[in-house]
């Protein structure tokens, strides 16, 4: 789709869209043509594709900024939707989005790997951006209509647009991880962020533990009773009662649309271009492959400290076992960006100086957006995909890898602190902050039996078939439609709305897909394990391999200071969108791994 300035459509007043998305970024690049009009060239992604046919079917609407300064004012018509820019000055995207959302919120929701910083000027523009976004999404939205926030960057939105519009059902979705409440009781601006998302009908999270963190915060904080119990998946909500308005609270992880995925790595094209890309890289043994956006989250240079001492230690071979990394430009004009990147350069060229040799490196570094064709190709190759994050709401690179890989082969190291780990337990899960963990992850990858590996990969693609990103987005809409899900009342009595499967099961009613019946004739050659006797992995996890729908798992299920027994210790979001999502904010082309 492309689209012009001259394309806006009649009356950017009239509210006519029944379903309307609020996102950071529009789903468009824009390029400035030699005459100085502007062209709008669709860029896909997983949100997207997830949420086309709604927006097509109910007269959809998406608000956003088109990513450069001073750029859109009125609504024009894209394929299946409206696309409504919101317009920011030089000086808005450097307090805004720079400053606040990424040198303020990013750090605090990760752990605070690197320092947070807090500004009023920040905060004010980041107030009225938000401010400007629920504008002209009341603008839009048609009467009773569905509104659907996502992330970080708008977190104030759904009060706003509540204010302006009272008869719309609004819905925020979080696509990084919620922070311990110890860390986020440090944010200046706390109560108002917390107010800020509680005008939405339902907040959602990856796991549950972001959600039980939101539900304290809103008591502690406001006052407001909240549910007891725990929250589910999907299925069972907590409650925060605001007033007259009761604010439902889920955990819903997002994932990829993997059916496409799947079914493009099956080509004879992507199959062709693995085998080149072997013999590119000299033919080794094996290829163990890292995919992200060069962000300090991401735990690159982790990955790169682990595999030196590997080799230092023989326990790979640089001659057989070499290493590629992508890794995406990201926030290049920030400095703590740029030093990371020196940092990462400089221990690749040290290993290469140590270990490689004219025309064989040992570590391939690509610093550079990849095409997606090409991305794919290079999932299929890969022999061991190093997923080592610090901190990560889900991380869609590891369901990306997964789904590329219908062969049954190759296997996933992972870090503990991702959000997938909670749901791709047969990885080789390891702790990124213990560097003998990463290397003894590396290194059973590397080694491990084939028929554990198959078991093991063939395990997690049945996860990944079946929670799609079309499962993630109905999901999240029905509920918020009111139509599935068991709420935990203010007193912690549980009411079974429209819809919900009966004892706490995730979508049972739902039905088999294409892609699942695929999975299952996957495994048809391979009987289903049974009992004990499971191979543990890196991070002490058997090989169990699923038979049916993923039911809630009640390590996910913790207090509000836990995501999972092994997702942090003592404590919760692609996005790419997202792979993301994951940067959200960094809705460009070509961004990590291929969902956005």
């Amino acid at each position: 789709m492309t689209a012009t300035e001259s394309q806006a459509i009649d009356d950017p007043n009239t509210a006519t869209a029944e379903f309307v998305v609020v996102a950071n970024r529009l789903p468009v690049d824009v390029v400035r043509e030699a005459d100085g009009s502007l062209t709008w060239n669709e860029a896909p992604g997983g949100l997207v594709t997830a949420l086309k046919p709604i927006l097509r079917a109910r007269h959809g609407a998406w608000v956003g900024w088109p990513g450069a300064a001073d750029i859109g004012d009125e609504p024009f018509a894209g394929d299946d939707m409206t696309l409504v820019p919101v317009r920011l000055s030089a000086a808005e995207i450097a307090e805004y989005y720079e400053g606040f959302s990424n040198a303020s919120l990013w750090p605090l929701y990760h752990d605070v790997i690197v320092k947070p910083e807090y500004h009023r000027e920040w905060w004010n523009s980041y107030v009225a951006v938000n401010r400007r976004f629920a504008e002209r999404a009341a603008a839009i939205a048609a009467p009773g209509a569905t509104v659907w926030v996502q992330d970080y960057q708008l977190q104030l939105v759904p009060r706003m647009l509540r204010m302006l519009r009272p008869d719309v059902h609004i819905g925020f979705f979080l696509h990084i991880p919620f922070p311990p409440v110890e860390l986020f009781m440090q944010m200046p601006w706390r109560t108002e962020i917390i107010e800020g998302i509680l005008g939405a009908d339902l907040v959602g999270f990856h796991l549950p533990g972001g959600a039980q963190n939101f539900l304290y915060l809103a008591k502690r904080l406001i006052g407001y009773p909240t549910s007891r119990g725990n929250v589910g998946t999907r299925t069972k909500f907590g409650v925060v009662s605001v007033g007259f308005r009761s604010v439902r609270v889920g955990a819903f992880p997002i994932s990829i649309d993997s059916a496409e995925l799947d079914k493009l790595a099956r080509t004879a094209q992507t199959r062709a271009q693995a085998r080149a890309l072997r013999n590119d890289l000299g033919g080794p043994q094996r290829i163990m492959l890292g995919v992200d956006r060069l962000d300090y989250t991401k735990g690159i240079d982790v990955r790169l400290h682990a595999i030196h001492e590997l080799y230092d230690e023989g326990r790979l071979d640089p001659e057989h076992d070499v290493f590629v990394q992508l890794a995406t430009p990201s926030r290049e004009r920030v400095e703590s960006y740029k030093v990371m990147r020196n940092d990462i350069e400089r221990q690749v060229g040290r290993i290469n100086g140590e270990y490689g040799r004219v025309g064989r490196p040992a570590v391939h570094y690509i610093h550079r957006p990849v095409p997606r064709t090409e991305l794919i190709s290079f999932y299929s190759a890969a022999d061991v995909m190093l997923v080592t994050p610090l901190r990560d709401g889900m991380n869609l690179v590891a369901k990306e890898y997964l789904a590329c890989r219908p062969d049954g082969g190759g296997a996933l190291v992972l870090s503990e602190f991702t959000g997938a780990a909670a749901e791709l337990r047969q990885a080789y899960l390891c702790n990124p902050h213990d560097l003998e963990s990463v290397k003894n992850a590396i290194d059973e990858a590397v080694h491990q039996d084939r028929d554990d590996g198959r078991r093991r990969v063939r395990a997690m693609r049945r996860q990944v078939l079946q929670y799609d990103v079309d499962l993630w987005a109905r999901s999240f809409l029905e509920t918020l439609a009111g139509h599935i899900g068991v709420v935990e009342g203010p007193e912690g009595r549980s009411a079974q709305t429209e819809g919900a499967a009966a004892g706490g099961q995730e979508d049972t009613a739902r039905g088999h897909t294409a892609q699942e019946d695929a999975a299952q004739q996957e495994d048809a050659a391979q009987p289903a394990r049974r009992g004990g006797g499971a191979a543990q992995g890196a991070g002490g996890r058997g090989d169990t391999e699923q038979t049916g729908p993923v039911q809630d798992d009640p390590a996910q299920v913790g207090s509000a200071q836990d995501d999972s027994a092994w997702h942090r210790p003592a404590q919760d979001d692609s996005g790419e969108e997202y792979s993301a999502q994951e940067d959200p904010a960094q809705w460009t082309p070509a961004p990590e791994g291929l969902s956005r």
